[in-house]
This record gives C-alpha cells, sequence and structure tokens, in this order.
C-alpha cells in the first residue's frame, strides 16, 4: 500500500515541475524582451579610415616631349623625337597637335645595287605634322607601396597630317594606342605605338607605307 501511495506522488510531482519550469522560462524571456524594447538599435562599432582624396589638376591642356624608335619602311629604324600639345575637351575626349622627327638611312636598293644614292642628306630627314582626336577607352588605377592609387587611362587616337620627306609633303594618317600614367596632379607618364601611313613614289611606283613609331614621353598639364 505504501508503495502505490509513494509512485502516485512521484508520478503527480514530475509532470508539475515540468509546467513550473516552462512557466519561469517563458517569464525570463518576456522580461528580457521588454528590457531591450522594440526601439532599441544596435549600433556596430565599425572603425573608419582616414581617406586623402586626390587633387588632380582641373587645367584642361597638356604639353610633353616624347621620346623612342621610327621605323621608316624601307629606311630603316631610327630615333624620333616629337612635341604634342592636347586639349582635354571631356574626361574622355581629347585633340592633339604633334610635330615630329627622324632621320632615316638608305632604302635596301640603295644598299644593294650599290648605285648613287636616291635621297640628299636633307631629304633622308622625316618631318612630321598631325592633328587626332584620341578617347580614353579604360580609366582606372594602379596601386604602388605606400597605399596611393594613381589613375590611369588606355586610350586610342586617330588623325591626319602631313609628312615631309624625300623632298615631298606626303598626306598621312595616324592611328594608334596609348596608355597614360598620372603620377603627380600635374605630371602624366606615357606610352604609346602609332602607325603613319603615307603614298611614296620613290621609283617611278606608288605604294602605301606603314611607319610604325613607338615613344614614351612626360606631359605638364596647365
Amino acid at each position: 500500500m505504501g508503495s502505490r501511495i509513494r509512485n502516485f506522488f512521484l508520478s503527480s510531482a514530475v509532470p508539475l515541475l515540468a509546467s513550473c519550469l516552462a512557466v519561469h522560462s517563458a517569464s525570463s524571456l518576456a522580461e528580457e524582451s521588454s528590457a531591450v524594447g522594440p526601439d532599441a538599435v544596435i549600433k556596430p562599432e565599425v572603425e573608419r579610415r582616414d581617406i586623402s582624396e586626390p587633387h588632380i589638376s582641373a587645367e584642361d591642356f597638356e604639353i610633353g616631349i616624347y621620346g623612342g624608335l621610327m621605323s621608316v619602311e624601307d629606311f630603316g629604324t631610327h630615333s624620333v623625337l616629337s612635341v604634342r600639345l592636347a586639349y582635354h575637351l571631356t574626361e574622355g575626349l581629347f585633340t592633339e597637335a604633334a610635330v615630329g622627327r627622324s632621320k632615316t638611312s638608305k632604302t635596301s636598293y640603295e644598299r644593294l645595287s650599290g648605285s648613287a644614292e636616291l635621297l640628299t642628306d636633307d631629304e633622308r630627314t622625316l618631318t612630321y605634322y598631325s592633328i587626332s582626336l584620341g578617347y580614353n577607352l579604360l580609366p582606372g588605377e594602379v596601386f604602388l607601396p605606400g597605399k596611393r592609387a594613381y589613375n590611369t587611362a588606355l586610350y586610342v587616337i586617330a588623325g591626319a597630317g602631313s609628312t615631309h620627306f624625300a623632298g615631298d609633303d606626303r598626306f598621312t594618317f595616324n592611328a594608334g594606342l596609348g596608355f597614360s600614367f598620372l603620377a603627380m596632379d600635374w605630371l602624366a607618364i606615357h606610352a604609346d605605338v602609332r602607325d603613319y601611313v603615307f603614298d611614296m613614289d620613290l621609283l617611278g611606283e606608288t605604294q602605301t607605307t606603314h611607319n610604325i613609331e613607338i615613344t614614351g614621353g612626360a606631359t605638364i598639364f596647365f
């Protein structure tokens, strides 16, 4: 009989204890919710970085000196020097005026035939003048040591002008591709390759020549 009574009380006490624990947990959660409140805002602790904005010159004119190599078809590859003046119409579009000079050598015909020279020394000097239009295709940035970012641009350019060579002025078309690196707010470094196309009739037969120029230079804004 005593065993039955003990079992009865144990079987009744377990559900009662579980109910009390459930009620206590619900009461604790309600107290925590009321303490936080519906209008409470969690503010993240984000570390702010100090950023120095670039001070890029707002001047639209750019002038510079370029040097490199120019391969004049059938006249060899020689050094070339040019001066270029650009005006930036917009952030991506610009115009450019250029003048360049290169000294050429004998043609393959003169070297192989051993005949009299076809040109005088003065006539072997090539001088070109051009007006071109350029466009910055891929403006971007490069990051160098020191946590600094430098503006860059990959650009295309094409134009027309005149080339004085072999005793005559020849209409010239030019087209090319270049890369610019803004080293300072007023100084840019350039590297480009261009093809100057004009007709030659030195041996009595007119032919179109492609004359490749590879140059690098520095320009300043003013």
